[in-house]
């Protein structure tokens, strides 16, 4: 996996912007703005080599998703991946139904869920799905990538997708690509430089429309990421990938790729110099003789700029050359490149590291043209941020400017029949068709704010990743899923949803309760804040943002807590229609003992004997015996805090990873500050369990991210640990095991991992006398009598299972997966 994420573009915005979705022309007050700014900056001692002093704070935010699936080392192989998805499959099954419960596009804007707050009611993002990161369009085919939801395949324009990709060892696709025999092209691993994203196993063809695939070449790229894939016309393919440049016969899977550019020797080993060659282009007319590649490592390297081969992109033919004219060389970050049809326009949009280390409003240098088509000009510069604001952006306010997120959402494509009709993504959706003396902004990141008001048209998800043209239309894939438009349409609107069957939704987290005489679920996604199923019902998304842990009272799931990033909880006690922020972290909370920071995702639970008593950690253990009725705000809050994690070797706060409780005792699960690989990084767990807070210590337990805890409602001693990462066999000092139990407060401990696979643990649910696992590989059941002897619960798709919670009143969980939606089990 890579080691960065960002934050939320949208739950940014809105946190930073106060902008009310309540309607489209009134801004609310902009309540969050000093927690974010107080409490989500990164330590220092977080940031990777190269980073600016507070510059790196959206690029950051979230890095913890990838390092609790890593640490205590940088990366782990993707080979542990397949190995432990290996292993699952050679389980006994389990006697149990997987039934899928997001079968539909979630709802981002439910008719009277108006909160001035959290509703994206106004926005105009219409039917969403996960993140999508490529696309592909051969005839009436299309073919979508997700992040951590595999490929997807429609043969009617984006009515009805069908997956032809969820038993592969990973889900995460990196890009599509169609070449010239018609054949698809599959590159896994994501390539945002995101953390929530897994390495690839590889690429992957298939001539059969995808009923069948073969894995190209050996293990060569393997742990890679892949931006590209290029066909060059006269049989060789290019694949741009986070370790080099490589390339590989188009005509057959077989046979090794050949690594034909790493510029960068990286001789320390970083995990952040492996040559992130960030787009590959073939120009046209050129028979294949020029190739051009970027090599766009978003901080910034000695090496990164533009590789030129003007005699077929043979290994050593490739030239570092200066572009002339506007391009900034000395400031080249992640790039990508778009040729006309005939290759006599060359088209760039570049990153700018500078203004990333210096924490500007835009990370955008600019969008460029070479009129020539010549690789080295002269480029002249046809778009920055100043000049796209001007464009009907949706982004002008202070702080967040188009390109805020160029290191990460970037698109760029030119209209085959129209050298100067081109398409740039980047939040929004821009559109020139003069050669770029003009753009227009035709997809704005929402309606707020914008001179239409209510009468905006429809717009789509922000956060743009891909872009397809075919059949007169241009599809484009985003944080929200795919959207498509005529390419015959001016100015902005005229936007269709493709969401509606598309089912790869990323839930961090999912919750049961009692709604009437039926059950209904609530859940945390990326991007896609906090989402309500409704017996009954479909997903709909009550509060905007990135969603995090979720808390529903059994009885009543009208009840509900939901969190945006870093601890900012909010309530409802009427099924998500209106919310109070309910934080404890510094900032809308001001009172002097406020928490000065917490993970991105952080964690918060409810006794497991009464549903009115919480707990919650940041650097501190937070516990409210108030409910639904807790408030904090100004200099008074019903949470108490009862525990300080303390500071690690470096002086830095250690904050909380997972918690349980029962009734007077809480377990409270940790990391080091500084949540790095180091020679004294740690984790650990710490309990009231006896009257006096103290720190557990057990030869048993293993130094990896403690993902999840359950205690016994029963029982209070009585607890489970279940830890991320992998063992020692892929991890040096990772230990052994994935699950542990102790029945005497966490005095002693046993691994009851018994013959689970090798694998990234992430939650764990009592239900009756089952226990059910969650891992990165699938979900497992054992009993409570016989804890080592597990079985794979059957159905469920290759995405991780992030979330395991018990469905009050049945012997079932519901299951949050990071890429194919929530599940439910029953056994």
């Amino acid at each position: 996996m890579t080691a960065v994420h960002r934050i939320s573009a949208v739950a940014l915005a809105l946190t930073l912007a106060g902008v009310t979705a309540a309607t489209a022309s009134t801004p609310a007050p902009t309540p969050h703005w000093a927690q974010l700014q107080t409490h989500q900056l990164p330590n220092p001692a977080q940031r990777e080599e190269g980073d600016g002093e507070d510059a790196l704070e959206v690029a950051d935010m979230a890095e913890q998703y990838a390092q609790q699936r890593s640490l205590p080392a940088d990366t782990v192989s993707a080979a542990a991946l397949i190995a432990a998805r290996a292993a699952a499959q050679w389980m006994p099954q389990a006697r149990a139904r997987s039934t899928e419960l997001t079968t539909t596009g979630m709802n981002p804007e439910p008719a009277g869920y108006t909160d001035p707050v959290w509703s994206n009611l106004g926005s105009g993002f219409q039917s969403v799905a996960g993140r999508t990161t490529s696309l592909a369009v051969s005839g009436s085919t299309m073919y979508a990538g997700a992040a951590d939801g595999g490929v997807w395949r429609s043969t009617d324009g984006g009515r009805h997708w069908v997956s032809i990709w969820d038993h592969k060892p990973t889900l995460s696709i990196g890009t599509l690509t169609i070449t010239t025999d018609k054949a698809l092209w599959v590159g896994t691993g994501e390539a945002n430089t995101n953390s929530d994203s897994y390495l690839g196993v590889g690429i992957y063809r298939s001539t059969s429309g995808g009923s069948s695939l073969s894995r190209v070449g050996g293990s060569e790229l393997m742990n890679h990421q892949v931006f590209r894939i290029v066909d060059d016309g006269m049989g060789t393919v290019y694949a741009a990938t986070s370790q080099g440049l490589y390339r590989h016969s188009s005509t057959s899977a077989a046979g090794a790729w050949q690594l034909i550019l790493k510029p960068d020797p990286n001789p320390t080993g970083s995990p952040y110099a492996t040559s992130f060659i960030t787009d590959v282009v073939v120009r046209p007319g050129s028979g294949g003789k020029q190739v051009l590649a970027v090599l766009g490592w978003r901080n910034g390297s000695s090496y990164n700029g533009f590789y030129l081969s003007r005699t077929g992109g043979a290994r050593g033919s490739f030239a570092r050359i200066t572009p002339g004219g506007a391009i900034d060389a000395e400031d080249i970050g992640r790039t990508t490149f778009a040729y006309s049809t005939k290759g006599d326009r060359l088209y760039a949009v570049v990153q700018s590291p500078e203004a990333l280390l210096a924490g500007e409003d835009s990370v955008l240098q600019g969008v460029y043209v070479s009129a020539t088509g010549n690789p080295a000009g002269p480029w002249r510069k046809i778009a920055d941020a100043d000049s796209l604001m001007k464009t009907g952006s949706a982004l002008t306010f202070e702080g967040y400017h188009p390109g805020i997120q160029a290191w990460y959402n970037q698109f760029l494509t030119v209209d085959p029949a129209d050298a100067k009709h081109i398409y740039v993504g980047l939040e929004e959706v821009y559109e020139s068709r003069d050669g770029g003396a003009t753009f227009t902004t035709i997809s704005p990141y929402w309606n707020y704010g914008l001179a239409c008001g209510d009468a905006c048209p429809k717009t789509t998800h922000p956060d743009q990743h891909a872009v397809a043209i075919a059949g007169g239309k241009v599809v484009i894939g985003n944080d929200g899923g795919v959207f498509s438009r005529p390419t015959s349409k001016v100015g902005s609107g005229s936007w269709t949803s493709l969401n509606a069957t598309l089912r790869t939704l990323q839930y961090y987290d999912a919750a049961a309760g009692k709604m009437g005489p039926g059950t209904a679920y609530w859940g945390g996604l990326q991007d896609n804040g906090t989402s309500l199923i409704k017996p009954g019902g479909t997903p709909i998304e009550p509060a905007g943002g990135d969603g995090g842990y979720v808390l529903v009272d059994p009885a009543n799931a009208n009840r509900a807590v939901g969190e945006y990033v870093g601890l900012l909880m909010y309530s409802t006690t009427d099924g998500g229609h209106s919310f109070t922020t309910i934080s404890p972290v510094c900032g809308g909370y001001r009172g002097a003992n406020c928490d000065p920071g917490a993970r991105f995702i952080a964690p918060f639970q409810a006794d497991v004997k009464n549903t009115n008593t919480w707990v919650a950690a940041g650097t501190k253990v937070w516990r409210t015996t108030k409910g639904w009725a807790t408030t904090c705000s100004g200099t008074t809050c019903d949470w108490k805090p009862v525990h300080t994690f303390g500071t690690d070797g470096a002086g830095l706060s250690r904050m909380g990873t997972a918690l349980a409780a029962n009734g007077a005792t809480i377990y409270a699960g940790w990391i080091d500050g500084i949540a790095s690989p180091s020679p004294t990084f740690a984790t650990g767990i710490d309990t009231n369990y006896g009257g006096s807070w103290h720190r557990i210590t057990s030869p048993v337990l293993p130094n990896r991210f403690v993902a999840g805890l359950t205690v016994d409602p029963a029982n209070p001693a009585h607890v489970y640990a279940v830890y991320n990462g992998y063992s020692r066999r892929w991890i040096p000092g990772g230990g052994e095991g994935v699950v542990f139990e102790s029945t005497s407060g966490g005095r002693t401990w046993r691994n009851i991992s018994g013959n689970l696979p090798d694998a990234r643990g992430d939650a764990l649910a009592i239900v009756g006398g089952n226990l059910v696992l969650g891992t990165d590989v699938g979900v497992f059941l054992a009993t409570t009598s016989a804890p080592t002897m597990w079985r794979r619960a059957p159905g469920l798709p290759n995405s991780s299972a992030n979330s395991v919670r018990p469905v009050p009143g049945a012997q079932a969980v519901v299951i949050g997966t990071h890429g194919r939606g929530t599940w439910r089990i029953d056994f």
